[in-house]
């Protein structure tokens, strides 16, 4: 096609949704067409994700991005002028590389994910369509079960709660738009209990509350009751989710410590804890029980628990195929969550997608803590018919507008989408 090539990539300076600087492409064909995209940022992250290129200079507390937009205006913008913005994967690894290391930290993951998002989203203006069809084909039609993260402890809120996240996963509604309405009213109904008892309305990096509670199972017990005073069954239509961030508790090799009770913890006192929780509440899924390395323990732990929940790789797998590999050879698990930002290109992104599924993994499409307004990761979701999503509470506008894209997108759909899992 005439004007599908590359002629220009300018690299932006943006906030994300802490006020820190983060990375934003413009790409510009040679037909005029333009397009953009953002990279959000992790503050939990694993020690295996690719390279977020900082300053580490005076100004923003050394969290500055102009090394990565330095990279973007020049090297990145020099090797890519006048390819075919159609060919995704010719213009991911020809950044690749260029880069030349195993984590992106010559260019920049942050500088690399930009290019490759906005590239995609340009080559979808090219052909006149949404992102997700653009990546999906004509077999784009599963929507999402949202995984709303209505309670924030660990590294995403400053209170005495250990486990990260407490969401919701309202899997028992009949379409997206239903799941929303149930999430939205089981979050007012947290509010509103946690203010009965006096507790913190304030909220957390992922706009979840953030109270101080006595212990972490009352976050347990303030959710399902607030599943059941929105008119819902715990365990039925709607069930709880856990993002434990083990990698935040490790005390060196494989030993744990509760970071914030300064409480050293066996790790079969962590097996008899997690137990313990999935035979108390309506537990679905379990992310990183265990730290970044431990592949033994997340194998034990999914062949104890693996056939009634759902046991997720985060910062065990990094949304890196390598390490996939491993865990499926290891039987360690039977999901993970996909970051681009944690591997740096849409191209390394949807080949983790494919092998994970046709490993029988479940995929779960992730924001991160420091976000931005792109809604690529919901085209990312239905594209791939990942049948599920997290991107926090059902509140702040860089978490809902991920919502409100899958909205638009289930819309689109009409009578062909499909809701949640097969």
């Amino acid at each position: 096609m005439n004007g599908t090539k590359i002629q220009k990539v300018i690299g932006h300076q943006i906030f994300d949704s802490r006020g820190i600087p983060t990375v934003s492409a413009e790409i510009m064909l040679e037909s005029g067409i333009k397009a953009w995209a953002c990279v959000p940022s992790g503050a939990s992250t694993g020690k295996h994700e690719a390279i977020e290129l900082r300053d580490n200079g005076n100004t923003y507390s050394g969290k500055g991005v102009s090394k990565a937009l330095g990279n973007i205006n020049t090297k990145i913008n020099d090797i890519i002028r006048g390819l075919d913005v159609s060919n995704q994967s010719e213009i991911d690894y020809t950044m690749i590389k260029f880069d030349g290391t195993e984590n992106k930290s010559k260019l920049g993951a942050n500088a690399i994910l930009a290019v490759s998002l906005a590239c995609a989203k340009a080559a979808a203006k090219v052909f006149k369509m949404d992102l997700y069809k653009y990546l999906g084909g004509i077999n784009s039609c599963v929507l999402p079960v949202p995984m709303m993260n209505i309670l924030n402890g660990g590294a995403h809120a400053d209170n005495n709660v250990e486990i990260q996240e407490f969401m919701i996963f309202p899997s028992g509604a009949k379409s997206f738009n239903e799941a929303m309405q149930m999430g939205t009213e089981i979050y007012s109904q947290l509010k509103a209990l946690l203010k009965s008892q006096g507790l913190s309305t304030a909220v957390g990096d992922e706009g979840g509350f953030a109270p101080t509670l006595e212990k972490d199972e009352q976050a347990l017990e303030l959710i399902t009751d607030a599943i059941e005073k929105a008119g819902y069954r715990a365990g039925k239509d709607v069930f709880i989710c856990l993002d434990v961030a083990a990698g935040e508790w490790n005390d060196g090799n494989n030993g744990y410590k509760f970071p914030k009770k300064n409480q050293i913890v066996k790790i079969d006192e962590l097996f008899s804890y997690y137990k313990t929780l999935v035979e108390k509440y309506p537990i679905i899924s379990i992310e990183d029980p265990f730290s970044d390395d431990d592949f033994d323990n997340f194998s034990k732990f999914q062949k104890e628990l693996g056939h009634k929940i759902q046991i997720v790789g985060d910062d065990l797998f990094v949304t890196n195929a390598k390490r996939l590999k491993k865990g499926i050879a290891l039987k360690s698990g039977n999901a993970i969550l996909i970051k681009p930002n944690q591997i740096g290109t849409l191209t390394e992104t949807l080949d983790t997608i494919r092998l994970a599924q046709r490993s029988g993994y479940r995929t779960i499409v992730s924001h991160r803590s420091g976000e931005t307004e792109d809604t690529s990761i919901a085209d990312i979701a239905v594209a791939t018919n990942s049948g599920q999503i997290k991107s926090g509470a059902p509140s702040r506008s860089e978490r809902v507008c991920k919502y409100n894209r899958l909205l638009q997108i289930e819309n689109k759909l009409g009578n062909f989408s499909k809701y949640g899992e097969e």
